[in-house]
């Protein structure tokens, strides 16, 4: 079966929609970056201390390795679309969600202080989020906007999951 690939903005809920998808499909999940950390043997903030280049290399192999499984939930991290190869290399085995939750709301719930790129502050998200919604848009083959409830968000990611399962 096609993998299931979320992408969005940090703090867009990609990791807790990824987990609850995979228990009600039946599949594995796989936190990309977490998987990268394990891979790499550094964390985010330590390859990112070497410089941005670095840690979307490390992405880029990460992105490769698990475009070679089948039949997972992928949370990608926030800037997976920053490498047009990564977005290549994720449809031909899946399909691309892109979560997409307003840079506001993300703003008032995430704890900036503990992801690289938000570690200016709340006013990082919004620059982020102008600097990549096309992005976002482009590599989606579905969009769902998270508002509302978790369970109301997951009841329509899980239903167009399902459906895209069907298509193929």
């Amino acid at each position: 079966m096609k993998n299931i690939i979320l992408i969005g903005m940090p703090g867009c809920g990609k990791s807790t929609l990824g987990r609850r998808l995979a228990g009600a499909l039946h599949r594995s999940f796989v936190d990309a970056d977490s998987y990268l950390e394990e891979k790499e043997g550094k964390s985010i903030p330590e390859l990112f201390a070497v410089s941005e280049d670095c840690f979307r290399d490390a992405e880029e192999r990460t992105i490769e390795a698990l475009a070679k499984r089948e039949s997972l939930v992928i949370a990608t991290g926030g800037g997976v679309v920053k490498r047009a190869v990564n977005i290549e290399r994720l449809k031909k085995t899946g399909t691309i969600y892109f979560i997409d939750r307003r840079p506001e709301d993300i703003a008032g719930d995430v704890e900036v202080s503990t992801r690289p790129l938000l570690a200016e502050g709340s006013a990082k998200v919004y620059t982020l989020y102008h600097e990549r919604i096309t992005l976002y848009r482009k590599a989606a083959d579905e969009i769902v906007v998270n508002e509302g409830s978790l369970e109301s968000v997951l009841e329509k990611l899980t239903k167009l999951a399902i459906r895209g399962q069907r298509i193929i």
